[in-house]
């Protein structure tokens, strides 16, 4: 037996930039040590595993070495391929049950929009070692559920870090987040995303940290509507409402790849 499975380049309108997600569909829950394989053997940062379930999609994200309770872009993606597939009605809104819990997607126009937690990011002093490894001085320091969040000086910083991927790993945390005001008039804020203790050095677009990112620059800017770059060699945009205790973050995606891939037992 074997398993469709779509590559969609997320948050991009373009093919080979954004963060690129796998996305494996079936018709009912699967064996986990074969999503472990499946997982590893796309080597992506996230591929997602989607089968119905109580008229909305289950969905389930892997890196190479383990499952994460919230991701954007292979959400993004997920929801790109149900209505490239057919599975949903161009017009019908995609529907998803995840360890984070129910999570939405849109069509606007050439854009999807995601539903997502909104999520509050707590000052903390930086831990030991964090700093160095990141090779930064921070104006800010911050814990999320699942991140770290570090406001630095200008987009410079950002884009020149040069992080000690060993030291982060050791933390203890999911990710880090790296960020700071625009240079550019096109975007409110940059950021970068380093996840080595998850099995990913940089992320090169993470929906999911705008849960956190989002918040931290309305509250910083006064601002509810905003669009930021994520700024990996790849690149990529996100468009960013606040709406209480959720966050819509919407972007494009582009599907690279069709295939079908060998199914479990």
């Amino acid at each position: 037996m074997f398993v469709p499975v779509l590559v969609v380049d997320a948050f991009t309108p373009r093919p080979f930039a954004g963060n690129p997600a796998a996305v494996c569909i079936t018709n009912g829950p699967v064996d986990e040590a074969w999503m472990v394989c499946i997982a590893r053997e796309m080597n992506l940062s996230e591929t997602a595993f989607l089968h119905p379930e109580a008229e909305a999609w289950r969905l389930r994200w892997r890196t190479p070495t383990v499952e994460v309770d919230l991701c954007g872009h292979a959400t993004l993606a997920s929801a790109h391929a149900l209505w490239e597939t057919g599975r949903l009605a161009p017009d019908a809104p995609a529907r998803f049950l995840s360890r984070s819990g129910p999570l939405g997607a849109t069509r606007d126009g050439d854009r999807i929009v995601l539903d997502f937690p909104a999520m509050p990011c707590a000052p903390m002093d930086p831990p030991a070692g964090l700093l160095d490894a990141l090779g930064v001085t921070a104006r800010f320091v911050g814990r999320t559920r699942d991140d770290l969040l570090v406001e630095v000086a200008d987009e410079a910083t950002v884009r020149g870090a040069a992080p000690d991927f060993r030291a982060l790993r050791t933390l203890g945390t999911r990710g880090v987040m790296v960020t700071a005001p625009a240079a550019s008039p096109d975007y409110h804020f940059v950021s970068r995303f380093f996840a080595p203790g998850s099995g990913i050095d940089e992320d090169p677009v993470t929906g999911s940290a705008h849960c956190a990112l989002g918040p931290y620059w309305g509250a910083r800017l006064g601002l509810a509507t905003m669009r930021a770059w994520q700024a990996s060699a790849r690149g990529g945009e996100i468009g960013i409402d606040l709406r209480g205790e959720r966050v819509a973050l919407s972007g494009q995606a582009v599907t690279v790849a069709r295939a079908e891939i060998l199914g479990p037992g």
